[in-house]
């Protein structure tokens, strides 16, 4: 048998002083790095629906949908799927097969019966309010729903209430590994919780700038800070970037894998 873990009150402990270690050695240069970024992402922000809202409950939809399935595929679907079930009751009231009807051609259906199962969950459960029942605030209240994970709970909380929630999906995990600390590997879990230490600690201190925070981060991973190819002359943050500076090239095309030639 394996060896026991720690205690839950160890790995808290663990946390908090990964945490703070990670918040007191770079607080300069995580304020610049976040002011750069916003600043960046205000002028070369995609306009996409679910960031014209606050409705937690269709910045929910929107996040269960774009895991891993690309945004143009998202602007398929989600204006269909937000006028046939525009809110929890609705959705929750709704039979399994309409839900599934309505999701198909998008893939990876558990996500379509988690929302459905989330649906009904906070309809009979709440929270709500005297006139809908609505999704909780809090990153910890939203973990405890079906199909919601850590990055989600992070999103809803930070994208539809402003709070102070980071967030670390694969191109915000890429973005901080390249600029913060370039030896951590984001598919090791111990660098990966480092990595959400890090997202932590360089979050703006208002909730508003958080919403812009972390959507500049995803933002970045997706246009600029990308797997294949980092393109650091176009990067808001590219003076600090330890990946950047320390290559050859200047940064310029940081290649992940190769591609095949095709034979002619």
């Amino acid at each position: 048998m394996p060896p026991p873990g720690p205690s839950p009150r160890k790995k808290q402990a663990a946390r908090g002083k990964t945490r703070r270690a990670a918040a007191l050695s770079f607080p300069a240069e995580a304020q610049d790095f976040s002011r750069r970024l916003r600043a960046w992402f205000r002028k070369n922000s995609r306009e996409l629906p679910w960031r014209r809202t606050r409705n937690a409950y269709h910045i929910l939809v929107s996040e269960l949908m774009l895991q891993q399935t690309q945004v143009s595929r998202v602007l398929d679907f989600y204006p269909g799927f937000i006028a046939r079930f525009p809110d929890l009751e609705t959705l929750a009231s709704a039979r399994p097969t309409h839900v599934m009807a309505q999701w198909s051609g998008l893939g990876y259906y558990a996500r379509a019966r988690n929302l459905h199962a989330l649906a009904r969950r906070v309809v009979r459960e709440g929270p709500g309010t005297a006139h809908r029942a609505t999704l909780p605030e809090e990153p910890d209240a939203l973990r405890l729903l079906p199909g919601v994970g850590a990055y989600t709970a992070g999103a809803v909380a930070s994208f539809a209430y402003e709070k102070r929630a980071a967030l670390v999906d694969t191109n915000v995990s890429r973005v901080l590994q390249r600029y913060f600390a370039p030896r951590l590997h984001p598919k090791r879990a111990r660098d990966l919780t480092r990595l959400w230490a890090i997202a932590e600690a360089i979050l703006p201190r208002t909730g508003a700038a958080v919403w812009t925070h972390n959507q500049a981060l995803m933002e970045l991973g997706a246009l600029v800070c990308t797997a294949r190819v980092a393109h650091c002359p176009k990067c808001p943050v590219r003076a600090a970037c330890k990946t950047a500076n320390r290559n050859s090239d200047d940064g310029i095309g940081i290649r992940i894998r190769k591609t095949k030639r095709i034979p002619e």
